[in-house]
């Protein structure tokens, strides 16, 4: 293919796959008496298994049949180690051309430079395949999900271009007269550039005269590479003022921040912490490239049972304060002087933010009250015309009398009933109907947790994950253990890029269409997704359903476009464009799947369900999937061979492992150590995670740290996710991107533990600390060089937690070891890959 630009005709775009061809994973266990042990079909997915002989745990006790039983050895199964190192060794530290249709990128895990060709690069849309079947019928028959996960707003890193920005002044971006799409790779341009056909619905248009552009002897413009918007994947336009509200340019964005000072949050210490950082961090507001300052104006509200708004213009001497008692109808006290510019009204800010501890401090008011307080936010960004962000910081069930107001109605005994499914929904409408009006004056809400007992995540979180919000919880808060890693959460919130007041849309070539969206997003109807802010983690992921037949020739094409306002104020349109292939044999399909795209779908369905479904229902239905997807490979594309063969695609070798880990999350799978908060938190995290936040989240990354070359500047290579792979005299680091733990042996090396905690042997090592000490020694350097690795690129500052070998908070840390055997239930991946390989044989017979 060309070096640069989208390629000519698509059928010059064959699959390209690894060099070599990928064979299928064979798994021949030792014995059927294995496969005859898993006797448990997917109804008991998620129970306790027993085995006969204590398969598959330690040495087979006999407990049957005198001859000793074969089992499956975790070395001979797909490890997911392995899978990503052999795709790091091929494609890693690379250029990815994207100009070739219906190529599978790297894998999430590989390191590479992308180079946008003619299609969205991965870090914006993957897909769980790239290669869509011609029919539904064949789609029925695979049951592969054919779904995009899209980071409209990804980081893109300092080695790849920026966004080129296309401006066509007053006439606004070239789009299709029928289907509206935007100009792109897949307009063909005919009748010497005169007209162009739409690579979507096929549509005939006009080419208006200021675009008009002669083309070359092979029908392409002389100007395609000039246009970003003819040879690139991805571009942004600047928008007119069609597409602003009332066709007036939008204003610049604020943040208000509003903070709890109810009785225990000033006692521990909380707002004075929040008061401090904010005077540091205000200076960081986003600004554009080429701002001097932030354009982002500010505001501040405290509050408990009753609001107060603090007026803080610059020419005044000393803020004032504006209190609002009646919560049921709020409204706001002032306009002028609400919202400022930080840098105008810094001494004034800096002088209430000293103030706020202090003038709460003999304040015994414990109640507090919640939605009264979002809908304020919501009235002064209304008022003030502008988009915005609110900033939470919150700690206690609001039980004060208001709207909104909620009781404690967590109750364990639901838990494995099929009314499990109330502990996930909010208790009132009032935080729907709140949210709704949020999105609709484009107020985005950010939520600080703070919780030392029930706080209803499932009602409050609910506003953050459909304004296009974060939820951040810190449970059982302490100063100064847990300050680090919230401050760094709030920091890092402020700073990162978002866009505000946005509408997607992602528009299909015939024959297929976008069915069904997961995420933090808000739909008044089927097309348009609202979101009141969108920043660089969030991630949609969107399905896709045949409504006709795909042709080999034409593929299937995506376009998503959003529309948005920058945080300066300039609206603007976002395009990502993605060509997939199309087949007619399954194999195809088979081989340009993408397991970690596959999960992030999987999982954002079952945590969808979850509202709606017993979450038994759910765990057999993924189990039923996962058999029929690998069976229809079995039957359709593998070489024939013996039943007791479990045979794998290549694209799927790790489907199971990773499926196993989704079944036994703390959403599917209660424990009685896991609160309903906390299970609330994790199903809403994981419904705006992009394929990267889910693969770890699933998987956790597990690196020895004791056999580490102190002088290496890379990381370890990560070990399995399982308790065998550990050892006595070893340290290990564990990750999943909201947790992370040192996991140390009981023999571990005297010299490390000095190197890094500074005290002489294991049993002096403090297990308290959230903090490593500052040691200075190359051990003590290179184990916090590997955690800031880990730590970068990730949403949320991940918690240290030491674990020791055979004392209590290793417990916390087992049940991230993902491929044992759960405590309370849910399989080892042994014994999950038995269960599958049994669910195939039957689909098969």
């Amino acid at each position: 293919p060309p070096s640069q630009g989208p390629p000519g005709p698509p059928s010059a775009a064959p699959f390209q796959g690894p060099p070599q061809p990928p064979q299928p994973s064979i798994l021949q266990p030792g014995s059927q008496n294995c496969l005859q042990a898993a006797s448990y079909g997917p109804q008991m997915a998620g129970a306790q298994l027993s085995y006969p002989g204590g398969f598959p745990g330690g040495p087979a006790q006999m407990a049957g049949p005198p001859q000793p039983q074969k089992k499956l050895d975790p070395d001979s199964i797909p490890s997911p180690i392995q899978v990503i190192e052999n795709d790091r060794a091929t494609r890693g530290g690379q250029v990815y051309a994207t100009n070739t249709r219906g190529q599978v990128p790297p894998l999430v895990t590989t390191d590479c430079v992308i180079q946008d060709q003619g299609n969205a690069s991965p870090r914006y849309i993957r897909c769980t395949t790239y290669c869509f079947p011609c029919t539904s019928d064949m789609a029925k028959q695979a049951q592969i999900p054919l779904a995009a996960v899209i980071k409209p707003f990804a980081t893109i890193p300092s080695n790849e271009t920026p966004l080129y920005l296309v401006n066509h002044g007053e006439n606004g971006p070239v789009r299709c007269n029928r289907c509206k799409a935007y100009m792109c790779p897949f307009m063909q341009f005919i009748e010497g550039g005169r007209r162009y056909q739409c690579g979507f619905c096929s549509c005939v248009n006009d080419v208006p005269p200021f675009y008009f552009q002669h083309l070359d002897h092979i029908g392409r413009r002389l100007d395609h590479y000039e246009k970003p918007e003819l040879s690139l994947g991805s571009y942004e336009y600047v928008a007119t003022l069609d597409y602003c509200r009332k066709n007036k340019p939008p204003n610049p964005p604020a943040f208000i921040f509003m903070i709890d000072v109810s009785y225990s949050n000033i006692k521990n210490g909380l707002v004075k912490l929040i008061c401090e950082e904010l005077k540091t961090v205000l200076g960081k507001l986003p600004k554009e490239e080429q701002e001097e300052t932030s354009a982002i104006r500010v505001g501040f509200i405290t509050y408990n049972k009753v609001l107060h708004f603090f007026n803080v213009k610059s020419n005044l001497a000393q803020p004032q304060m504006m209190v609002v008692t009646d919560v049921g109808e709020v409204f706001v006290p002032l306009l002028d002087g609400f919202l400022v510019n930080y840098q105008e009204s810094q001494s004034v800010i800096h002088n209430l933010l000293d103030q706020i501890p202090e003038m709460f401090a003999d304040s015994n008011e414990n109640e507090t009250v919640f939605a009264p307080v979002i809908q304020a936010g919501m009235e002064a960004l209304k008022a003030a015309d502008c988009p915005g962000k609110l900033f939470l910081f919150h700690s206690s069930l609001p039980t004060a009398e208001a709207p909104g107001k909620l009781r404690n109605r967590d109750d364990k005994k639901l838990v494995n009933t099929d009314k499990e499914k109330i502990l996930f929904q909010p208790q009132t409408n009032v935080y729907e109907s709140l949210a709704k009006d949020c999105v609709a004056h484009s107020c985005s809400v950010t939520l600080f947790l703070f919780p030392s007992q029930y706080v209803d995540v499932a009602s409050l979180g609910l506003v953050p994950q459909l304004t296009g919000g974060t939820l951040y919880k810190y449970n059982n808060f302490q100063m100064p253990l847990d300050s680090r890693q919230f401050l760094n959460d709030l920091r890092n919130d402020i700073e990162k890029k978002i866009g505000f007041d946005a509408i997607m849309r992602v528009r299909t070539s015939t024959g297929f269409r976008a069915t069904d969206f997961f995420g933090g997003v808000f739909m008044n109807n089927t097309t348009d997704v609202e979101m009141a802010a969108i920043d660089c983690d969030k991630a949609v992921t969107v399905e896709f359903k045949h409504d006709d037949k795909l042709g080999e020739d034409s593929g299937a094409l995506i376009q998503c476009a959003v529309l948005y306002t920058t945080i300066s104020g300039q609206r603007r349109l976002r395009i990502h464009n993605l060509g997939l292939n199309c087949s007619s044999q399954l194999a195809d399909l088979y081989k340009s799947c993408e397991t970690d795209a596959l999960i992030n779908f999987f999982a954002k369905s079952a945590f969808k369900a979850v509202l709606h479904q017993p979450l038994k229902v759910i765990r057999e239905i993924l189990v039923n999937q996962t058999a029929h997807m690998l069976a229809c490979y079995r039957k359709n594309c593998a070489s024939p061979s013996a039943a007791s063969q479990l045979i794998l695609p290549d694209s799927m070798k790790v489907l199971p492992v990773y499926m196993n880990c989704l079944l036994k999350s703390c959403v599917l799978l209660s424990r009685p150590e896991i609160s309903t908060d906390e299970r609330t938190f994790q199903r809403q995290l994981v419904m705006t995670m992009d394929v990267a936040d889910s693969q770890l989240f699933f998987y956790p990354q597990l690196l020895p740290i004791v056999k580490n070359n102190v002088k290496s500047t890379t990381l370890p290579a990560a070990v399995r996710c399982s308790e065998s792979r550990l050892s006595e005299e070893g340290i290990f680091l564990l990750a999943n991107g909201l947790n992370m733990f040192l996991w140390l042996g009981v023999s571990s090396p005297p010299e490390v533990i000095q190197g890094i905690f500074n005290v002489p042997s294991f049993a002096h090592v403090n297990t308290d600390m959230t903090l490593l000490p500052e040691v200075g020694s190359p051990y003590s350097q290179k184990l916090k060089m590997i955690m800031n690795i880990i730590q970068q690129k990730r949403p949320y500052s991940m918690k240290l937690t030491i674990a020791k070998q055979r004392e209590q908070p290793e417990m916390v840390f087992r049940q991230f070891l993902v491929e044992d055997k759960g405590l309370y239930g849910g399989s080892s991946y042994v014994d999950f890959l038995c269960c599958v390989h049994k669910e195939i044989c039957q689909l098969l017979n």
